[in-house]
């Protein structure tokens, strides 16, 4: 039995990624799938886009003048994608300042379906225990297993999740390493379905590369992926650093559609934490606080 539509007003308020506005062909209508919902979408190439419920009059491919729609859903263009809400979503998006930063690359990496939901794959993406093991002589590399001790604040003022003093070292920490380093990252869950990574540029010792999930949920297990890039590397081609990533997601695919269950427990009882799942506690927890109920499995009250 196919589950019901979102009935979580939390989630139903949260604005929602689509789509690459680079990967978007101008003028004609697109369609995909937000929350169980057929949602249409048009960019007209110039930096205006709207968005709206999928309409029999406007099929997949039609041809189509912006000014001409009405009846749309709110729309915000943010961080290279097309971001729209079901609800009533907050006025501004969270911030990510580094993306305004003229000599950084920008790219959408790739949008990837995952059989998994949403809080699932976050989970995931905080977690660095598995590197040496599924990113093996990337990200991570036996016998260098141990997550250190990091910190983990729930900020109440930004509303968010930060994992502080994460370190660990990677064989090749992106296209732009040159060997083996003790890397440090910082991790940020600002958005129930989003998570930003910071981690050491091997350029520029005294800032940080930039790596988001935007993740886009299509049902309660299912979403698609967009890896947002926001790095230092004058050195490589898009495509070039674009796979890299590619190579990360395609490892870390299967190990996410082989989780069950495939809606993330909330119940801190569910599954048995240890040390290293600290900012997957908090993360946990954070969204029991604000009454997620789309893609978990809430804590039995």
């Amino acid at each position: 039995m196919s589950p019901t539509k979102c009935q979580d007003q939390v989630v139903l308020d949260l604005w929602h990624p689509l789509a690459a506005v680079d990967e978007v062909p101008a003028g004609t209508v697109q369609e995909t799938v937000l929350l169980e919902e057929r949602i249409s979408y048009v960019s007209d190439g110039e930096g205006n886009a709207a968005v709206w419920r999928s309409r029999p009059e406007l099929p997949a491919g039609s041809p189509v003048d912006i000014g001409t729609l009405g009846g749309c859903l709110p729309i915000k263009l943010a961080y290279g994608y097309i971001w729209t809400s079901l609800g009533t979503p907050p006025a501004e998006l969270f911030p990510i300042p580094e993306y305004a930063e003229a000599d950084r690359r920008r790219l959408n990496a790739a949008t990837i379906g995952v059989n998994v939901s949403a809080p699932r794959a976050i989970e995931n993406f905080l977690d660095m225990g598995h590197f040496p093991y599924v990113h093996t002589d990337i990200l991570g590399a036996e016998p260098h297993t141990e997550v250190k001790e990091y910190d983990v604040e729930l900020s109440v003022e930004r509303d968010e999740i930060v994992a502080t003093r994460c370190r660990f070292f990677q064989p090749m920490a992106s296209t732009a390493s040159t060997g083996g380093a003790d890397v440090e990252y910082i991790y940020r869950v600002p958005h129930p379905y989003c998570s930003v990574l910071y981690k050491s540029s091997p350029i520029d010792e005294s800032r940080l590369d930039v790596i988001a999930v935007f993740l886009q949920p299509v049902d309660q297990e299912h979403v698609r992926a967009h890896m947002m890039l926001c790095v230092l590397d004058e050195e490589n081609e898009d495509k070039v650093i674009k796979r890299f990533q590619q190579t990360i997601f395609g490892q870390d695919k299967p190990i996410l559609e082989n989780q069950f269950p495939k809606r993330l427990p909330l119940d801190p009882r569910a599954e048995t934490p240890i040390r290293a799942d600290k900012s997957a506690i908090a993360y946990r927890r954070w969204l029991s606080q604000k009454g997620v109920t789309y893609g978990v499995i809430p804590a039995a009250t």
